[in-house]
């Protein structure tokens, strides 16, 4: 699940267009977005008969560029759900914001056959250049019996249209963040703008490709630690201390890998669903977001202040890594697991 498994000359045009975007991008989101605006050749998608395929090219592009992955992964993702949906995908560059943090939400009510969005999504990235979204929303009374879950449901919304009409907005927040800094997150303002049920209430969390996307997302995590392992491979060891800790990074990042090869084989074979997915996905997001950590750590301490002071490319690269590997929240997604290992004891060791 490196770069030594995907080889250039297996790639289609489209995924070398998406590898030379990220290797032009330098922190910028514009050659990525204006590739994914133009994509006219399918890309490999998980759950497809290419799902390793697809994790090698978010790896690969993340070893370029982590901001360029950031870009690639949620439009990949929307692609996934609206297809496993039956929903058609539209053209330009797509998001998912499913975010409902700090009591803010959105409410989708329906009107004869249409569906209207009110509310504020927060943390919606890029959400003032996608051109359309996948975005969850609350459904039903606020005293209905069914539970959160089942009262969630996915809905695609175009977001050039509901920005034509004033009815989406971006609530103007300023974004601070050191890494991934041109990955822009704010809030959307949703004030009866039109949307498309994207699966049936409750869908979106259940659905066979909830856990795989987790998955997607710890292959840019991946591709990330190994852009820095190239800083300690440009650097000829000079000592024990040197060799070390370059032989350490790359065990960890082979065994990252094999996790990754090994979760793709299943999926394809369909054994990687329901509890095996949910157990598989917390698994190796967990192992290879310590990978990350770990390897930001042992990088550092081998190569000293230089790199961090003085070459902007890898400074970026570790302060884009740290940010974006937070959507692992470490101890709380360990009890996640360890509870559904309680839960299905057949399944721990």
């Amino acid at each position: 699940m490196s770069e030594r498994t995907d080889h250039d000359a297996q790639r289609t045009d489209a995924e070398r267009d998406l590898v030379e975007a990220a290797a032009a991008s330098h922190g910028r989101i514009e050659p990525m977005t204006e590739v994914l605006r133009h994509a006219g050749e399918r890309l490999p998608l998980v759950g497809q008969g290419q799902t390793r395929r697809h994790w090698e090219l978010l790896a690969t592009v993340a070893s370029q560029d982590l901001v360029a992955a950031r870009v690639l992964e949620p439009h990949l993702d929307a692609t996934t759900i609206l297809e496993q949906a039956g929903v058609s995908v539209p053209q330009g560059l797509l998001g998912v914001y499913a975010s409902e943090s700090g009591g803010q939400t959105v409410r989708a009510v329906q009107s004869g056959s249409a569906w209207k969005l009110n509310g504020t999504k927060p943390w919606c990235s890029l959400g003032s250049v996608c051109s359309a979204a996948v975005v969850t929303a609350i459904v039903g009374d606020e005293d209905a019996a069914a539970s959160g879950a089942l009262r969630r449901r996915a809905f695609l919304v175009d977001l050039e249209a509901g920005r034509q009409s004033g009815a989406v907005r971006d609530s103007g927040e300023r974004w601070p963040a050191l890494g991934l800094s041109a990955v822009t997150s704010t809030a959307l303002e949703f004030h009866e703008v039109n949307a498309v049920p994207v699966g049936d209430p409750g869908w979106y969390l259940t659905r066979p490709g909830f856990a795989w996307g987790g998955i997607s997302v710890a292959a840019c995590w991946l591709g990330g630690a190994i852009r820095l392992m190239r800083t300690l491979q440009a650097r000829e060891p000079r000592d024990d201390f040197a060799a070390a800790a370059r032989g350490r990074v790359d065990r960890m990042l082979a065994a990252a890998a094999a996790l990754m090869t090994e979760a793709a084989r299943h999926l394809e074979e369909g054994t990687l669903d329901g509890d095996a997915a949910e157990i598989a996905a917390e698994r190796l997001r967990g192992t290879i977001a310590e990978t990350c950590t770990e390897v930001i750590r042992v990088v550092g301490e081998a190569t000293g202040p230089g790199p961090l002071a003085g070459d902007a490319a890898h400074a970026r690269a570790v302060a884009d890594l740290q940010l974006y590997v937070r959507q692992h929240h470490a101890g709380r997604d360990d009890a996640r697991l360890g509870r559904l290992l309680a839960e299905r004891p057949g399944w721990s060791w």
